[in-house]
């Protein structure tokens, strides 16, 4: 599923390094304790994108409350984000991320998706293959 998440009143709150690092860091420990399949993301300066899976047992709704509180919490700030997140299902995984990952090119932020270091096109960071989608 490809689901969003927008920042209130889209402030660009991500525009800063340090908070667009430590919600990669949140979504990597919501991993941890919530486990999903993460198959690409992107933090942008107002909102976030994220191509995941979620185990039978597991809730989305969890996941995402987890997030979006763990990220106020861990920059110290009160609640940055608009209450209700969107979910889409995905037909194509492919096209998916590759939407997830054209996002800062659009926004004329980058040339090429792997330039854009806040999103799983840079290579930085560890997700899972889309064949395991």
């Amino acid at each position: 599923m490809l689901v969003t998440t927008n920042v209130k009143n889209k402030e660009w709150f991500f525009i800063d390094d340090t908070f667009a690092r430590e919600a990669i860091d949140v979504l990597y420990k919501v991993q941890m304790m919530y486990p999903f399949f993460l198959y690409g993301f992107v933090i942008m300066s107002n909102h976030c994108h994220f191509l995941i899976r979620v185990p039978e047992k597991g809730s989305i709704s969890k996941i995402m409350n987890r997030f979006k509180m763990g990220v106020s919490h861990s920059i110290g700030m009160g609640p940055i984000w608009q209450p209700r997140f969107h979910i889409a299902l995905v037909n194509n995984p492919w096209a998916a991320l590759r939407y997830i990952h054209l996002n800062p090119v659009r926004a004329g932020i980058c040339e090429c998706p792997e330039d854009y270091p806040w999103s799983s096109a840079s290579g930085k960071w560890d997700v899972m293959n889309l064949e395991w989608f």
